[in-house]
């Protein structure tokens, strides 16, 4: 921010016998910014504490409940897509312009609208309103996990969002497994924990209050040539300099050229191939995500609160999720040419997955299989993340993110018109789920085929290289060695 960078430009106006005070001056800037970082993960934190989240479709479905589960699978829950489609291109543009701040105010007040309307609400519209403002909360997601390199230098970039993933991550698991605690072990009831979540997402929106309001984003506000444009970003380099565009028309605007710019990073394989994978593969997550409770509830139907275990289930699958996304971190192959085979692998294990889910009575082994589910596809995000950035600019790399999760948005939406919603097919749970088996068994077959074309590719590279080499042993291609060991070569 502004008041981190000025007393820099303030030392180079002084003269030299005031240099014992440089550090004295420095000292606030860094405190200050460590104390935004830690204020900032306990506020995701927070946040994320919502105990009766992982209930609220058995909530619904309760025995005393007047929605079907026709409404809900068909009516109610399509509605949470649609909205999110709705929402995001604005909510995306409006973080940025409005500098993040006033859009984590619309998540909170979204999320006490959730909640508010599930205590209060009787009627099938009511809970269609609420999985409008659920998708509000969803969209506005983006606000909080950029939010926090506005804080930082980009140096402590990857750090702090490490930082920050780690503290919603573990918020999550908070929630979760409060919320199977006080129902499992407390005997409370779904509505008292509906009353509960109230509560934190209320104090979740004081917190929101309490944050600083950055004085730059990522887009549209750019520092001036005085602050911090002394460090040029690839946005400074795409307007030529200059970061104020009154004059200019809309063709030359930074993210009219960002999206120019993106057209030509589309020919890089690897970030083709991955921006596919968030596409096809978020699309189908989280349709398996938004459906499980119901399949939950469809397998083993009780009227007993205290067997039903969806938030220790949610709870697994997160420690899980953020263990495998570790573990992606520390593996170390040459990505150019087992990218494809990989994918198609845990992708056909999450077909198989969504097969067994389906057809087991079950339901612990209903619930291994959705824990597994998840922790394979967070397995492959950081991989994803990794290889989608390494050739990017941040800039660049957050619209990658979002035109990527956009489109998977609309996919997802189209999915759900067809299958889901009661103006097309109106499937139940069961069926629901054959679909989605199809889906990620026919995207298996494409990404062996794609593996199976790039062992080929490279098989007919090496022969003539072996053959040079058999015919010359002396003359080694100097790089060849450099390249085999780097797990990353060609990644750029």
């Amino acid at each position: 921010m502004a008041p981190r960078i000025m007393p820099l430009s303030c030392c180079r106006a002084m003269p030299k016998n005031d240099g014992a005070k440089k550090p004295a001056s420095e000292m606030v800037p860094d405190q200050r910014w460590k104390l935004q970082v830690c204020y900032l993960c306990f506020y995701g934190f927070m946040t994320q504490i919502r105990p009766g989240e992982s209930f609220i479709t058995p909530y619904l479905l309760r025995a005393n409940s007047s929605f079907t589960k026709a409404e809900v699978t068909n009516v109610i829950m399509p509605v949470l897509s649609y909205s999110y489609m709705a929402v995001l291109v604005p909510i995306f543009l409006l973080t940025d312009y409005l500098r993040y701040k006033p859009v984590l105010v619309l998540q909170s007040l979204s999320h006490i609208s959730i909640w508010l309307l599930l205590v209060l609400g009787t009627s099938v519209w009511a809970m269609q309103l609420m999985e409008f403002f659920y998708g509000i909360t969803m969209a506005a997601r983006i606000a909080y996990s950029s939010y926090i390199f506005s804080v930082v230098t980009p140096s402590r970039y990857q750090r702090m969002a490490s930082y920050s993933r780690s503290a919603v991550l573990l918020g999550v698991f908070t929630s979760s497994v409060l919320g199977q605690l006080c129902v499992t072990l407390g005997g409370v009831s779904f509505l008292t924990l509906n009353y509960i979540s109230l509560g934190f997402v209320s104090f979740g929106l004081i917190l929101t209050l309490f944050l600083e309001r950055p004085r730059r984003s990522l887009f549209f506000n750019r520092p001036g040539r005085t602050g911090d444009a002394a460090v040029p970003t690839e946005l400074d380099r795409m307007a030529g300099g200059h970061s104020g565009g009154g004059t200019r028309g809309w063709r030359d605007m930074v993210l009219c050229r960002m999206l120019q710019e993106l057209g030509a990073l589309a020919r890089q394989p690897q970030l083709r191939l991955w921006s596919l994978w968030w596409v096809f593969n978020s699309a189908g997550y989280y349709l398996m995500l938004y459906y499980a409770h119901i399949l939950w509830s469809e397998i083993s139907p009780t009227s007993d609160n205290r067997h039903v275990y969806n938030g220790g289930v949610d709870a697994a699958s997160t420690l899980l999720g953020a263990i495998s996304s570790i573990a992606a971190g520390y593996v170390k192959i040459r990505w150019t040419l087992w990218s494809e085979l990989v994918i198609g692998v845990v992708t056909a294990f999450q077909a198989g997955l969504l097969l067994l889910m389906n057809s087991t009575t079950n339901i612990w082994l209903c619930y291994a299989a959705y824990i597994l589910f998840r922790g394979s596809h967070q397995f492959l995000v950081p991989i994803a993340i990794f290889q989608i950035a390494a050739s990017l600019s941040k800039e660049l790399c957050a619209l990658v993110f979002g035109v990527n999760t956009f489109f998977a948005t609309v996919l997802k939406t189209i999915i759900t018109i067809i299958v889901a919603d009661k103006r097309g097919l109106g499937l139940s749970v069961h069926p629901q789920f054959y679909v989605y088996f199809g889906y990620f068994t026919l995207l298996a077959v494409v990404y062996l085929l794609a593996a199976i074309g790039v062992g080929v590719q490279h098989s007919h590279r090496r022969q003539p290289v072996e053959l040079a080499l058999a015919k010359e042993p002396c003359q080694l291609p100097v790089e060849t060695p450099a390249q085999e060991k780097s797990p990353e070569a060609g990644t750029v």
